[in-house]
């Protein structure tokens, strides 16, 4: 099984990382991380960078297809077309999971692959996902046959576990979990907009994501 993680310029570090870390311990698993042209890719901040083992062109049949998201900016740069929207149409074609996290799922609606899909987004692009007519939902990690979404950043984590219990049973994700010690206990009750304080909620709405 070969789990393909897409970089970008100005990707989301934990967007990629958090599915890394749960889905690379499948058994017998080849994680690689793919962008445009093989090399070092930068995150959003521009403090941290991935390798990028592998260019487009050389993934042809990845089993899974896991793509973070962005910055507006950086998202933006590839909804109109382009290598990384050919890329992923082309791989959806044979791929068993094509996964999303947070904006990523911009990325596969404008491949086409949402429409008509329940999907989920970060919460300020929630009306962006719709517009490629996808239909956004409230959940944390949304599963549509074989398109698996995940909300902002954080859930990526929740979205690996939830593909292991469906690839290899609830009992070998329950171990994963336990041995990464995924076991959220967060100083305070905000991460949603459900919760957040209403100010910080309208601040965010009104300024939209907050950018360097």
């Amino acid at each position: 099984m070969q789990i393909a993680i897409l970089l970008y310029d100005r990707f989301t570090a934990l967007d990629a990382v958090g599915p890394y870390d749960t889905l690379s311990r499948l058994p017998g698993a080849e994680t690689v991380f793919v962008a445009e042209q093989a090399g070092p890719v930068r995150n959003d901040s521009g403090s941290l960078t991935l390798v990028a083992e592998k260019s487009l062109a050389e993934v042809v049949r990845p089993d899974i297809v896991i793509v973070p998201g962005g910055p507006p900016e950086a998202v933006e740069a590839h909804l109109e077309g382009g290598p990384v929207i050919d890329w992923l149409r082309a791989v959806d074609v044979t791929s068993t999971w094509t996964t999303s996290v947070c904006t990523g799922s911009l990325l596969l609606a404008a491949a086409g692959l949402l429409k008509g899909r329940r999907a989920i987004s970060h919460w300020l692009a929630l009306d962006h996902l719709a517009t490629f007519g996808a239909t956004p939902t409230g959940e944390r990690v949304v599963a549509d046959h074989k398109y698996v979404t995940a909300a902002g950043v954080s859930s990526g984590i929740d979205m690996g576990l939830t593909l292991l219990g469906r690839i290899v049973g609830d009992r070998y994700a329950q171990a994963v979990q336990l041995l990464i010690e995924y076991d959220p206990q967060p100083p305070y009750d905000a991460g949603s907009p459900d919760k957040a304080p209403a100010e910080l909620v309208e601040k965010f709405r009104t300024e939209g994501f907050p950018r360097d």
